[in-house]
């Protein structure tokens, strides 16, 4: 097994946007040839948009793009300029006087760190087309993880930065990586060692404080509990697969959420995954399912160790 950059996946491009002083931006995924694709959704408060498209008893075979954004359900509408920038350049479902692209799309909730004014758009999604194009794609305070921050059981003052990561591997012809925004209610471990490295903080904010005992402290019902979070990922890889079979792979992938976020998958979160299929290698499902939760979690520790120190949040390299 040897580590390979993301964008070395064949059939994929991606890119990223963004409004650093606003505090938020988007991450599309574009295969132009399509790709079949499935979703797994864990969490209690998504937003998403065409998430219909890819159940195993819809028409669909294929989807152009994935847009992972901030904004809330706000950022849905970022997926319109993914859509006519695929148009122009005659992608998608033909219907005889057009193409229509297919775009699903997920969001997280970073409207409490920058200028909650301020939301992906169509004119972001068609910018990170763009950036798609030219290979602009990095990890760290950029895309969808530029509002992302995590441990927010205690709200913004305890949480700290986290962004947008990724993680890829070969083994002989079969290619498989995850790419994830980190935006979790709970905190973060290092999946190899167990140790936490990033999440909730202490008074004196330099210590940790254990969400998960601290959610243990109390069991009155919570009737209005904000939706505030949401960890947003797609695995890809350029083993052969139908849509059933991804949807079980992305399902298996959530095994990597659970390795890495404690608590996990709660009502406050919208947790997503998808999983694309680019090429044409056959693997086994169960084989690259357990990969693809591997990947996933070291994706997610690279979201928050690339990091950087921003909007009064503190990163995890800085503590």
């Amino acid at each position: 097994m040897k580590e390979i950059k993301i964008q070395e996946i064949e059939n994929i491009k991606i890119g990223n946007a963004e409004n650093k002083e606003a505090g938020t931006g988007c991450t599309v995924i574009l295969c132009e040839k399509g790709m079949p694709a499935g979703l797994d959704v864990r969490g209690g408060g998504p937003a998403s948009r065409e998430s219909e498209l890819l159940k195993p008893t819809a028409a669909a075979e294929v989807i152009h793009g994935v847009l992972l954004s901030g904004g809330s359900a706000f950022g849905l509408d970022a997926a319109g300029g993914v859509m006519e920038y695929l148009e122009e350049r005659n992608i998608g479902f033909d219907v005889g006087i057009t193409k229509v692209p297919l775009v699903c799309q997920s969001c997280l909730f970073d409207l409490g760190v920058g200028d909650y004014r301020v939301r992906p758009d169509k004119a972001m999604g068609y910018a990170a087309c763009e950036h798609a194009e030219q290979g602009n794609y990095t990890d760290g305070n950029v895309g969808a993880g530029t509002g992302a921050t995590v441990g927010k059981l205690y709200g913004k003052d305890f949480c700290m930065k986290s962004g947008i990561g990724s993680y890829a591997v070969q083994i002989g012809e079969l290619k498989v990586g995850a790419i994830v925004a980190v935006n979790s209610l709970g905190d973060i471990y290092d999946w190899k060692n167990g140790k936490k490295v990033a999440g909730l903080l202490g008074k004196d904010k330099k210590t940790f404080l254990c969400t998960e005992e601290e959610v243990y402290k109390s069991y009155e019902v919570v009737k209005n509990k904000f939706v505030g979070n949401t960890t947003i990922g797609a695995v890809i890889t350029n083993g052969k697969f139908t849509k059933t079979q991804l949807c079980k792979i992305a399902g298996m992938t959530h095994n990597g959420y659970a390795r890495s976020i404690r608590p996990v998958h709660t009502t406050a979160d919208g947790d997503s995954i998808y999983a694309l299929s680019t090429g044409e290698v056959e693997a086994d499902q169960d084989m690259v399912g357990t990969l693809a939760a591997q990947v996933m979690s070291e994706a997610i520790l690279r979201a928050v160790m690339s990091a950087d120190s921003a909007y009064g949040f503190p990163a995890a390299k800085d503590l």
